[in-house]
């Protein structure tokens, strides 16, 4: 018999709440193909149920449990594109339509439902595919399937009441953006995001069912190489190409996604040791012996690749993305087109231990004003008085304890820290320069700061754009960050020049810059690097480096500095050679800003 189906008149519009506790009283609607047209609503709507139903090729249906029969609406034909009504009498029948990969899904939206009493009733939703003609039919649709479910007391499901709608169209569409949002454009891969999220499922389903698994991170050896000679365009070409490669080396279960510029990280179920590096030296071979057409010509490309078990030797995703890249530099350290399984090291471990401690100190420094300003003289060698003072930073430990900036400034950098760092010691600098209006003082900056345009406007913010500050700030730019990238160096010196700054290179001799970069730059001063000047005396390379430097700089006009000066033996060496001021331990150390006393003031 056709599904019969009594609604409250006052519902008529709510075509979604078909699966609701029936009313006591009232006038009903009951949807029948003989008898399409409602009764006048109290709204005064003359509503055909079913037929707005096929309109939007949507059906509803009643599932008895215990007798397995499953009352339809009379359209469930049309719009499920079935034989006949009877074919789906069935809640077994029905299954059998459905794609085979899906039923479990079905079964899972209605057996996880739980209630607490007898009559209750919970919501399902679940979408799957249907194979109108049998399952060897190339027909299939995409259905969605909601409504409510009811419970005895013993919380046994006893029936199903939902609406089942045909969603083709939109299911594509969903897909489609889907995969858009969950997969790199370039390559097709997942994208970093998506990559992270399946490593994560992984790493909990490792550790709940104890089977191992491990992560590979893949990285394009050449593929600077051909960005440089052939085009970004024709890199892109190689980086998808490989991407595919690897991606058909992959067993079912396994995935992949690209985790940055070059790098692809692939997760493989179910894999021991040396599963792990016979999977790995699978995908290098594969890349290493397959050419790849582009729109230029014909490449080859090689991969390295490192790798990690899971979870035993990383626990989370953080700890496998980490130790996956350290074995992949290990790997190319080694030799391209190798792979390099991550191997413990409690060395490693205590450094890394280190380093998060460190990072941690400086950013709780940073925020909690807790970076200090010490003041080291730089003097004239003639008159042996401070000409200016070099601004270095000091860290104080919520405990009171001093730390000197070498503990902190290296990895500081390395970490990308080091821009901070230089804002706060520009504001502390600028600060101490306005209440000492006779000091002259030297301010160290990092590579990164050379192209941080944010910093120039903070100097200019602060100093007010006035030259009786600026004119007696002089900024220093280690040698080797001086040349780094030396257009952007030369912009950066000649706007410090233009708001009054002078500049000096710091470090000198530690590079490699050639004399000629020092007009290039047009710097006032040169620093040289203390190693040249430590043992100078059983140095005699040293003393010839320092007497060509400063017979070049007295050629450019510039000031010359000599660091790590500690005895009186070197200073007399630097005066005799014409250097034009020293620094070091024997003219004084360095001196937090707040003891520094008002009497000793420099040259203005």
């Amino acid at each position: 018999m056709p599904f019969a189906r009594n609604i409250p008149e006052a519902n008529t519009v709510a075509l979604h709440n078909l699966a609701g506790t029936e009313q006591s009283s009232g006038s009903y609607i009951r949807l029948d193909a003989h008898d399409r047209a409602a009764p006048s609503s109290p709204i005064g709507l003359n509503v055909d149920v079913v037929g707005t139903l096929s309109a939007v090729q949507e059906t509803i249906y009643c599932w008895d449990i215990a007798s397995d029969r499953i009352e339809w609406a009379t359209n469930a034909q049309k719009v499920l594109g079935i034989r006949s009504i009877e074919s789906i009498g069935t809640g077994s029948a029905f299954q059998f339509l459905m794609a085979p990969e899906h039923i479990q899904r079905r079964i899972d939206a209605l057996s996880g439902l739980t209630t607490m009493r007898a009559g209750d009733t919970a919501e399902f939703r679940v979408q799957y595919r249907f194979t109108p003609g049998g399952r060897r039919s190339d027909t299939s649709l995409w259905l969605e399937d909601h409504g409510q479910c009811t419970f005895d007391s013993s919380n046994a499901l006893l029936s199903v009441r939902g609406v089942i709608r045909v969603i083709n169209e939109r299911y594509w569409e969903e897909q489609r953006l889907l995969h858009r949002s969950d997969h790199d454009e370039l390559t097709g891969q997942l994208n970093r995001i998506r990559l992270m999220e399946a490593l994560g499922a992984v790493l909990s389903r490792a550790d709940r069912t104890k089977q191992s698994c491990c992560f590979l991170m893949a990285s394009v050896d050449n593929l600077a190489t051909i960005n440089d000679s052939f085009g970004f365009e024709v890199g892109d070409e190689v980086l998808a190409a490989v991407a595919r490669i690897v991606k058909s080396r992959l067993r079912g279960g396994d995935s992949m996604g690209r985790y940055s510029s070059n790098k692809f990280g692939i997760i493989l179920n179910e894999c021991g040791p040396g599963a792990m590096r016979v999977a790995a030296e699978r995908f290098i071979k594969a890349v290493r012996e397959q050419t790849i057409r582009t729109a230029v010509c014909q490449l080859s490309a090689t991969i390295s690749i490192g790798g990690v078990m899971l979870p035993d030797q990383a626990p989370t995703i953080p700890h496998a993305l980490g130790q996956a890249l350290q074995a992949l530099d290990r790997a190319k350290l080694r030799r391209h087109d190798g792979f390099t399984a991550y191997e413990p090291s409690a060395a490693s471990a205590s450094a890394r231990q280190r380093n998060i401690s460190i990072a941690d100190e400086v950013i709780s420094a940073l925020e909690e004003n807790r970076m200090l300003l010490a003041l080291q003289p730089i003097v004239d060698t003639k008159t042996r008085e401070p000409a200016l003072y070099e601004c270095l930073l000091r860290m104080e430990k919520p405990d009171g304890a001093i730390v000197s900036a070498g503990e902190f400034i290296p990895l500081a950098e390395q970490l990308g820290l080091s821009r901070f760092i230089d804002r706060r010691a520009l504001e502390l600098a600028v600060a101490f320069a306005k209440s000492h209006p006779t000091v002259r003082l030297s301010l160290n900056v990092s590579s990164l700061t050379c192209s941080d345009h944010e910093w120039l406007v903070a100097l200019h913010r602060l100093t007010g754009g006035r030259r009786q500050i600026t004119e007696r700030l002089t900024i220093e730019l280690t040698e080797t960050a001086a040349i780094h990238d030396i257009d952007v160096s030369i912009a950066f010196v000649d706007t410090l020049k233009e708001l009054g700054c002078k500049v000096a290179i710091d470090d000198f001799g530690a590079g490699y810059t050639s004399f000629k970069n020092l007009k290039t730059l047009n710097v006032d001063m040169v620093k040289i690097d203390g190693s040249f000047i430590r043992d100078l005396a059983s140095e005699p390379d040293n003393q010839v480096f320092i007497k060509t430097l400063v017979e070049i700089a007295e050629t450019f006009n510039l000031e010359t500095v000599a660091e790590w000066v500690g005895d009186e033996e070197t200073a007399q060496m630097m005066a005799k050679a014409g250097i034009t001021h020293q620094q070091g331990f024997y003219f004084g150390r360095p001196l937090l800003a707040k003891d520094f006393k008002s009497s000793a003031t420099a040259a203005s």
